[in-house]
């Protein structure tokens, strides 16, 4: 009899380790990327849906120097938007809710949905030049 509860004891254990240890089956950076300090978005990317690079608009976008970007669900379902080098991560962002602001590198950036890859979109940086070519998995 003690036998089998330290057994069930012990398989409990394990499946409270597995779902806390991140078993969601994406790589994801644990923790969104904490916003800059002061400024408001000067610029907006609505998420609008899983249409590949048509999931954003504008896409792509433009941020002018020492502007601001924001994402915002426009969407009813959750997205998580990163950059393709994972210099930015939004965090979960719920339908109708908006990223935190984020500076722009200057040379723009490539990013994408975690949860749906296919969404895929750029940004122009501040010197005016077009968003940097596209290269890895998500392009």
């Amino acid at each position: 009899m003690r036998s089998k509860f330290l057994v069930i004891c012990g398989i409990a254990i394990c499946a409270i380790a597995v779902t806390k240890c991140g078993g969601d089956g994406y790589n994801s950076p644990m923790a969104p990327t904490p916003p800059p300090t002061g400024g408001n978005p000067a610029t907006t990317v609505g998420i609008v849906g899983q249409r590949g690079a048509q999931s954003f608009n504008p896409n792509p976008s433009t941020v002018a120097q020492g502007q601001t970007l924001s994402f915002r669900n426009d969407d009813n379902t959750v997205h998580r938007i990163v950059f393709n080098d994972n210099s930015f991560d939004t965090g979960n962002i719920s339908p109708g809710a908006a990223s935190a602001a984020l500076a722009v590198p200057t040379n723009g950036a490539n990013y994408h949905c975690t949860l749906h890859p296919s969404m895929i979109g750029s940004i122009s940086g501040s010197t005016g030049q077009p968003p940097p070519p596209c290269t890895g998995q998500y392009c």
